[in-house]
């Protein structure tokens, strides 16, 4: 029960504190007007660096002006090797904040004792979200993808109870036709409890795709309460469905229309956005994810 207090007075603490997503400020200017944005990254996108050096790397992500975070690193309890607690203190120390964090669920399933850890420690480090990531390729079939869905649902329950919400986050294979359906819609739209379960819509992966964000959007209004924001480079090939990513660039340096998405965050019930580059900047992930909040606070978000 303490957990718990002290968890909903981080939520209101929080609310209180969060900076509308909009162009509030006149320019980028630096990372302090840049924070006004309320930008976000998602921390896989420099997973080496943050492997040599946590605090280092956050540090560089705040003097960028990057306002809010979701994490990619979670185990046995801690956060890239940090208590909850501990975690919590030193990206709020820097001017951030922890809004959303990676942690699957496998296709074996999830006991409720292992569901409800994953919860409380969640709640301990104080996120809205937690999302589920990847499906590993062996289980990108029909009646995995139920049983998956079904085991997504309860695990949802259990963070609802602790006052996050869970979600899922995308990749291409989920479109690919299988046995007279396509799986994303056919069966995580559908199958998924959507007050359980957001999307956390990655916008390179469904382009890759064939598909148009903002028509998802007009079929499925507040269903998306998390974006993925990551361009696709001139040179690639589309449709398909591998999971090639060679051709992921800094956001506002592709092709994707980012300004037309981003027009459209109401209808798509987006709450936050996150910056990410599964490549990593191709050996320059700091000088990508600058590109990247350039563009944002500059062109795409005014």
């Amino acid at each position: 029960m303490q957990k718990r207090r002290d968890f909903l007075k981080i939520s209101a603490a929080g609310m209180l504190g969060a900076v509308a997503l909009g162009p509030i400020a006149c320019s980028s200017g630096g990372g302090n007007n840049r924070k006004s944005y309320g930008v976000g990254i998602q921390l896989y996108t420099i997973r080496d660096a943050m492997a040599e050096d946590v605090v280092g790397s956050l540090q560089k992500v705040s003097d960028m002006g990057y306002k809010n975070l979701e994490l990619a690193d979670y185990a046995n309890g801690k956060f890239y090797g940090y208590a909850p607690a501990e975690f919590k203190k030193i990206v709020n120390d820097m001017g951030m904040e922890v809004i959303s964090s990676h942690a699957g669920v496998e296709a074996t399933g999830i006991t409720r004792e292992n569901a409800q850890k994953m919860a409380d420690d969640h709640a301990e480090l104080g996120v809205k979200y937690c999302v589920q990531p990847w499906v590993n390729e062996e289980d990108r079939n029909v009646e995995s993808y139920k049983k998956m869905i079904a085991a997504w649902n309860e695990v949802g329950l259990v963070m609802k109870d602790v006052g996050i919400q869970f979600g899922y986050h995308n990749h291409n294979f989920e479109f690919k036709p299988m046995d007279g359906i396509i799986p994303y819609y056919d069966l995580f739209m559908k199958e998924m409890d959507a007050d359980l379960i957001t999307m956390e819509l990655d916008l390179y992966w469904v382009t890759k795709a064939g598909q148009d964000p903002v028509e998802m959007f007009n079929k499925y209004p507040g269903r998306f309460q998390l974006l993925h924001f990551k361009d696709m480079g001139f040179d690639h090939e589309e449709p398909f469905f591998d999971v090639v990513k060679d051709d992921i660039t800094a956001v506002g340096a592709g092709l994707i229309d980012f300004k037309r998405i981003y027009e459209a965050r109401e209808t798509a019930g987006m709450k936050y956005m996150f910056v990410e580059d599964d490549n990593q900047g191709n050996g320059k992930p700091f000088e990508g994810i600058e590109t990247s909040i350039e563009n944002l606070t500059t062109d795409i978000m005014v």
